[in-house]
């Protein structure tokens, strides 16, 4: 799991938290604050998870550009001893 998920499942809950705190007390810019930093948890959360969606396919495009190199490579030989 990506570290931006973890960190803007974070922002998201305290931004929450804010902005239900602000509509309890009737605070109208504790409301917004809260909004924003949900939104900026909810944002942080997605690139997260696009990050864990393409650390699979980098390994195998990686691991392939490994193996073609491999067969481009002449074998060497071994000596006898």
């Amino acid at each position: 799991m990506d570290k931006d998920r973890i960190k803007g499942k974070a922002k998201d809950i305290a931004g929450r938290v804010q902005r239900q705190a602000g509509e309890w007390t009737g605070d109208e810019k504790s409301q917004a604050r809260g909004a924003a930093k949900q939104v900026e948890g909810k944002l942080q959360n997605t690139l997260g998870k696009v990050k864990d969606a393409i650390k699979p396919k980098r390994a195998e495009r990686e691991a392939a550009d490994r193996d073609a190199a491999d067969e481009d490579r002449p074998a060497r030989r071994r000596r006898s001893a």
